[in-house]
């Protein structure tokens, strides 16, 4: 048993990766599944699409190294946050489709949540504020809407979890029903101080709390894989959120480390040590690992659309056909033009939360083409993420002093382009890893020590290596002079 099978299961694909004893990526096995929009702010997955696309990849990679069940030591799960879904527990089948995170049709149960007085309870107990993106509402609204789910809530006959309790009721053939304690902590149903399910948020949710799952540490074992999917049982020693599990394989282990992962959307989490922080500048105070029954706490800003921009560039507009078409355009566009791109498709997250807004472009001219486009998609990744970075230093003054290294990961973290000017408007270096793949490394190294075949937090962080540091070049009175600009776009995006 020298090899680590680690599970990715995101917003738009499902992947595979199988690391050996160094923690080298050996293969990847990747499927897309299909995205389901069945009203505007609507967001869904078929349930059985993200199980059947973990199941082939997981089939596929071990397919492709001609590696056996007995041959890995442990399997890693790292998740696509918040979706929500509700299954039967005698059948094994979903109610509905899974609802996403991005998805936004509880916005007026939190509008009417928030205008009872409840957002102070939410956000004490669980870090979070009342918003659609989180697991919470999303549950409520299936228990209040699918015929019939509320009476089999009840009797003890349904089972709720975010994708990799269904991922891990799956492979276990019905025989665990468990959470770690990341996934937990994104539910807004679970008190991340005490570390266990909040039942004043239970009750003021009308959630029965029969359908919550067992929530373990990150490093558990959480159960066995049936031997008919993997042909032969392979036992599951870590899971993780996507975004903290990207903290994980950053090594973000000191309090005042932070990392940015830009994906389908961006998430920035900074390690605040075994006190949670809270918030002024409504960021997220979560949970970033938990090992051995320890907490460690982060400040999370949650941007909604990153990578999805540049997707947006290729199929709505069609203005390019593959992603890395961005960097020519960008440095081709017209630097007279000051186009400013608010990509608020799904609303706004940190440090604005504003569930309603949509998006807008700013400084168009009879000039503007597909040039200024991909600059301004590419730039309004580094102004979010500057939104976040100054929210965080106001918060906590640990990390306001000097400006801390940004460590970048994610598709999106592979444009020069897209991170220069991150570096640039942020005024702060930015790293770069020899691997990209964080979110699946983290898991793996999870699973991996675990089992006994990697090594520690440690030498884990020792082994950390840099691909390429990106330094500002820009001259800070420019730097504050388009960051004026954004916030004024982001002020009249607001209003409209």
């Amino acid at each position: 048993m020298t090899h680590i099978l680690a599970i990715d299961q995101g917003t738009t694909s499902s992947r595979a990766i199988i690391f050996d004893a160094s923690m080298k990526i050996v293969a990847t096995a990747q499927e897309e599944f299909d995205q389901h929009f069945p009203q505007s702010g609507w967001v869904e997955h078929e349930a059985e699409d993200l199980w059947e696309t973990t199941l082939r990849t997981c089939r596929d990679v071990l397919k492709k190294t001609g590696l056996a069940a007995e041959d890995i030591a442990g399997i890693g799960i790292t998740n696509q946050r918040e979706t929500t879904l509700l299954w039967d527990r005698e059948t094994g089948e979903a109610l509905h489709r899974a609802i996403v995170w991005q998805d936004r049709r509880t916005s007026s149960m939190c509008r009417d949540l928030r205008e009872a007085g409840h957002e102070d309870t939410v956000a004490s107990k669980t870090g979070l504020l009342l918003d659609p993106y989180f697991s919470g509402t999303k549950l409520k609204w299936l228990l209040d809407n699918v015929e019939g789910a509320r009476e089999k809530a009840e009797a003890g006959k349904l089972a709720f979890g975010t994708v990799d309790a269904w991922i891990i009721w799956k492979l276990t053939g019905g025989k665990r029903h468990v959470t770690d304690a990341t996934n937990a902590s994104r539910t807004m149903l679970y008190d991340i101080r005490k570390g266990r399910w909040s039942s004043t948020i239970c009750a003021l949710l009308d959630v029965p709390m029969n359908v919550l799952p067992d929530v373990l540490d990150c490093d558990a074992e959480f159960g066995t894989t049936d031997a008919e999917y993997l042909g032969g049982e392979i036992k599951i020693l870590g899971v993780a959120g996507d975004q903290q599990a990207a903290t994980l394989g950053q090594a973000c282990f000191e309090p005042g480390m932070l990392k940015s992962t830009y994906g389908t959307g961006c998430f920035a989490l900074l390690n605040t040590g075994t006190e949670p922080v809270v918030s002024k500048n409504r960021l997220l105070t979560t949970i970033a690992y938990q090992l051995g029954g320890e907490r460690t706490y982060a400040l999370e800003g949650s941007i909604f659309i990153a990578g999805a921009v540049v997707q947006w560039l290729r199929d709505g507009l069609k203005i390019i056909k593959e992603a890395k078409e961005t960097q020519s355009l960008a440095e081709a566009a017209d630097d007279s033009q000051n186009v400013i791109l608010v990509p608020a498709f799904t609303g706004l997250g940190a440090p604005y939360w504003e569930a309603d807004c949509r998006g807008a472009v700013f400084g168009l001219t009879r000039s503007t083409g597909p040039e200024e486009m991909a600059r301004a998609a590419l730039q309004s990744v580094g102004y979010q993420t500057r939104d976040l970075l100054e929210a965080m230093h106001s918060d906590w003054k640990e990390a306001a002093g000097e400006e801390a290294t940004l460590r970048v990961d994610g598709g999106m973290s592979a444009s020069d382009y897209a991170m220069q000017f991150l570096a640039d408007i942020s005024g702060a270096p930015v790293d770069r890893p020899e691997v990209l793949e964080t979110t699946a490394i983290g898991v793996a190294w999870l699973a991996g020590k675990k089992a006994g075949i990697y090594p520690g937090m440690k030498e884990f962080a020792e082994g950390w290596a840099l691909e390429r540091r990106f330094e500002p070049k820009m001259e800070a009175e420019r730097r504050d002079e388009l960051y004026a600009c954004w916030k004024s776009a982001i002020k009249a995006t607001m209003a409209f």
